[in-house]
């Protein structure tokens, strides 16, 4: 997970006193004066049509929460150490599908390891599982949680003209694990009016690899899978309903590297132009290599025969959310390159139009090596109702072309050598229209136990595709200040 912290850096403050002599003494504040606390809590539910682990078809849907708590505690006065820890659980009908014939139990407990249980009864008295890429199974891919920590120290000079920071973090989830590290520098310069700045992080991560159930049995038990495991007892049918033993996914191999190092540096300039007038400019060079695909996304080749498990009736209505009842046997996953090369450039400019409008801009060109060019303008117009509260409307736009490497459901083919459905990759277009109400007390009034209530900053974004993925995002937030 990345997350940037920006500090608030003080002016030296100055004073002098004599008593016998003409000896002066001066005094310096300290960067951060308090001890401060963030508390975060965000809501983020989604749905679409183009589920990736189905191939580029299925429900979308997901829900997931998070929590931070960011502690910011200032060590003398020139350093500062701050450490972020973010818990985050979802649930999803997507992921779920990893394993799609948990909805009838068949699979043993709901556990992905996919080895189907009799428990005393012959798997031909047992009725015969199915699944639907328009529902949830119960698998134990549904849900899943993510445990994030990151600490940043960062220390200034004497005269706040220079700052460096590093950081190292930490995430982990079901499948997959990073470590983080990194650091960075900044100049002000020109009465602290301007600043030069360079950060660098490298992530260092490792998939724990799940496969989709077939394919997943197809590694264990070989060419002779249907007759064990999960599929003994099982009928797998043809396009015409038939019970068939032609199912053979013989394209699918395991992955042989399950790292995957993410690297990136990051220049920036920013520059006050007037009171009411600042801008910066950013660019961003990253470089990511290893596993770059996702093991558990589908693909179904235009070329292959069709095969499933399920209740026949459905197959006629498959890509339709009325097929409750059938789920297609993939014919290999996602394969991508193992290396990308990504490169970012954007700029932001505020302008303070009078005392109650401020308008902030921003926006951002991408390319990358596989052949995905995107566009991302976003403003807002923060409008200032009283001493105390600011509310402000928000909008952003997003277009982006799709990668070499893209085909919708079953329109790759098997002699390709990448090969991906997922429509995150794909063409599209994205609305998001919000708005936020932010509280500031800069006294600190509202107390709990000894930490001093100092702003509130609540949002609420709601993000539209062309794709027809819809999404709602709420976040809220409170700073406290240790007294």
């Amino acid at each position: 997970m990345k997350i940037r912290i920006t500090f608030l850096f003080l002016l030296v403050g100055i004073s002098a006193f004599s008593q016998k002599t003409t000896d002066s003494i001066q005094f310096k504040k300290r960067v951060l004066e308090s001890t401060e606390v963030d508390f975060l809590l965000s809501y983020y539910n989604q749905d679409g049509s183009k589920s990736a682990v189905s191939g580029g078809l299925g429900s979308e849907q997901l829900t997931d929460i998070a929590s931070n708590v960011v502690v910011s505690m200032p060590i003398n006065d020139n350093d500062v150490l701050t450490v972020d820890l973010g818990i985050s659980a979802y649930s999803s009908a997507s992921s779920s599908n990893i394993n799609p014939f948990n909805a009838t139990g068949a699979s043993g407990g709901g556990d992905d390891d996919d080895d189907r249980k009799s428990n005393n009864k012959t798997m031909a008295a047992a009725s015969e599982p199915y699944g639907t890429p328009w529902q949830a199974s119960s698998g134990a891919s549904k849900s899943d949680q993510l445990t994030a920590i990151t600490v940043n120290y960062a220390h200034s000079s004497d005269s706040r003209n220079f700052i460096w920071n590093a950081d190292v973090s930490f995430s982990n989830e079901y499948d997959y694990t990073s470590i983080g590290f990194g650091g960075g520098i900044a100049q002000l310069f020109n009465d602290k009016n301007s600043e030069i700045s360079l950060k660098v992080n490298a992530y260092l991560d490792k998939w724990q690899p799940i496969y989709p159930t077939e394919l997943h049995e197809y590694s264990k038990n070989g060419p002779d899978f249907l007759n064990q495991g999960f599929f003994n007892g099982v009928s797998v049918l043809n396009q015409n309903g038939q019970a068939t033993v032609d199912y053979l996914p013989s394209t699918f191999q395991t992955v042989s590297a399950v790292n995957r190092n993410s690297y990136s540096a990051s220049f920036g300039f920013s520059q006050v132009v007037s009171k009411k007038l600042q801008f910066s400019v950013f660019f961003d060079v990253l470089k990511q290599q290893g596993l770059l695909s996702t093991p558990y996304h589908r693909i179904y080749f235009a070329d292959k025969d069709n095969y499933y498990i399920g209740q026949p009736e459905y197959i006629a209505n498959y890509e339709n959310e009325s097929n409750t009842g059938v789920y297609k046997l993939a014919d290999d996953i996602e394969r991508l390159p193992n290396s990308r090369f990504k490169l970012p450039i954007g700029g932001r400019l505020n302008y303070y139009i009078n005392e109650r409008f401020v308008l902030r801009t921003y926006y951002r060109y991408y390319s990358d090596n596989w052949d995905i060019q995107s566009h991302t303008a976003n403003v807002e117009l923060p409008f200032k109702i009283s001493d105390r509260f600011t509310i402000f409307p928000m909008y952003r736009f997003y277009t982006q072309t799709q990668s070499k490497y893209y085909a919708p459901y079953e329109t790759h083919l098997s002699t390709e050598k990448y090969y991906t459905s997922d429509a995150d990759l794909s063409s599209f277009d994205a609305n998001q229209y919000g708005f936020g109400i932010n509280y500031t007390d800069i006294f600190t009034g509202a107390k709990i136990w000894k930490l001093g209530l100092k702003n509130i900053d609540f949002r609420f974004n709601h993000y539209q595709r062309s794709d027809n993925l819809t999404a709602n995002i709420a976040t809220i937030g409170f700073k406290f200040i240790l007294q």
